[in-house]
Order: C-alpha cells, then structure tokens, then sequence
C-alpha cells in the first residue's frame, strides 16, 4: 500500500526555484507525482510513495523549502491509501 497526498504551498514560491528543489526532493525520497505553478503565486501538487516518505516530505514542503522560498503554509487534502502509484516518476509540469 502507498499513500497519496495534494498540496498547495503558500508564501513566496514563484521564481525561487521551488519546483526544481521540490523535485530533487521528492526523487531523493523515491517518491512519485508532480508540482506546478499557480495563477494564484502558489505550486500545488501530488505526492506518492511510501506513507514515511510522503509524511518527510509533508514536514519539508511545510518548512524547507528552496533557499529563498518563503513558506507561509502548506494546505494538504485527498490524503488516501492507494494500491499502485499513478505515476512513473516526480516531475514540474508547466501551467496550462
């Protein structure tokens, strides 16, 4: 069983590379799914993988972050137990 989370961080997180640390982040945790900007200045997401990994990688988008982010809070919903993860690696996608 793998655990299944969405974001949304707050703060500054645009233009600070946070997608990029966000990534590095999720596949040193070997975690799956992805990140992308906002209209609103906020990157939501979905994370998947082990529940001990998404819960450590829950404390860093709440806290860490990229260098220069700055992380007023992170919202966490559709938190949820899935049999198979629904995608192949963690990746930015770019906004539509």
């Amino acid at each position: 069983m793998y655990t299944s989370v969405e974001f949304e961080v707050f703060g500054i997180v645009q233009g600070v590379f946070f997608r990029a640390y966000t990534t590095d982040k999720a596949k040193q945790l070997g975690l799956v799914g992805y990140c992308q900007n906002m209209p609103q200045g906020t990157v939501k997401g979905e994370v998947q993988g082990r529940k001990p990994a998404v819960e450590e990688m829950k404390v860093w988008l709440s806290t860490t972050g990229s260098p220069h982010s700055v992380i007023e809070r992170c919202d966490f919903s559709n938190e949820r137990e899935v049999e198979s993860l629904e995608y192949s690696t963690f990746a930015p996608r770019r906004r539509h």
